[in-house]
């Protein structure tokens, strides 16, 4: 068996209260400091991408404020959470660039005693910026390992208002329709029809439809009757949404 090594063995033997407790102190100040560092990088971000950007939703900015978007990427990549762009959190699958986010955020005017469906669970991120917000978010996603890894976030981070399913997105969430609204954060090639079927009258639905080798269009569709109204947004890049084969 190998022999402790005598000097690490001696120093915490001997090592006084007062020194531990210093040592204690330093570490929750290094930890407090890195917080208030992304408080300050979360502000920024929201008033240069968000605000400066034409998004004058309250409850949006407010969410996007409150929001740890770092808590939502892969630590290779936290240092990046938030600058002006979309991040990788693999599986060929990224969080969305910020005013993305809040627009479509925006787009649903998302109010207390709402049930939202997202479809596109990634990181967690968006259903988190929603729960914020809505009454109750449920969120799809096709990766398992997403679907398993944003579960745990979430709720580590105390968001209970959030239900996720991994499966196909495109077939939507039939048990618990219909949804006051739907946030798609894949681009489809075409509308599809179950989310219609499951939005309330008057329900909306935003969505980026387009070739994943072209530019697509984000689309905002309210419901009226049997029928929906299509408004086109803005030119947007989504990763495509995925099937079930």
């Amino acid at each position: 068996m190998k022999k402790p090594n005598k000097l690490i063995t001696y120093t915490v033997k001997f090592m006084d209260k007062s020194t531990l407790l210093l040592i204690l102190i330093s570490i929750i100040a290094a930890k407090c400091q890195h917080d208030n560092d992304f408080v300050e990088e979360r502000e920024k971000m929201v008033r240069q991408q968000i605000i400066a950007r034409g998004i004058t939703d309250t409850a949006t900015i407010r969410a996007m404020r409150d929001v740890p978007r770092h808590e939502f990427v892969p630590t290779a990549f936290v240092k990046n959470a938030y600058n002006d762009g979309p991040l990788p959190i693999g599986y060929n699958q990224t969080i969305s660039q910020p005013y993305i986010v809040a627009l479509m955020t925006e787009l649903i005017k998302p109010h207390k005693g709402q049930k939202v469906l997202e479809i596109g669970t990634g990181s967690g991120y968006q259903a988190a910026i929603l729960a914020e917000i809505v009454d109750s978010v449920y969120t799809i996603e096709i990766v398992p390992e997403l679907a398993e890894s944003a579960t745990k976030r979430l709720q580590r981070l105390g968001y209970h208002n959030i239900n996720v399913r991994c499966g196909d997105g495109y077939l939507g969430w039939k048990e618990v329709a219909p949804f006051d609204a739907i946030v798609v954060t894949a681009a489809a090639e075409e509308i599809p029809k179950p989310l219609i079927e499951q939005l309330k009258d008057g329900g909306v639905m935003v969505i980026p439809v387009g070739s994943e080798i072209s530019v697509q269009e984000l689309k905002l569709i309210t419901k009226k009757g049997e029928d929906f109204e299509v408004e086109d947004i803005i030119p947007v890049r989504f990763v495509p949404l995925v099937r079930k084969k």
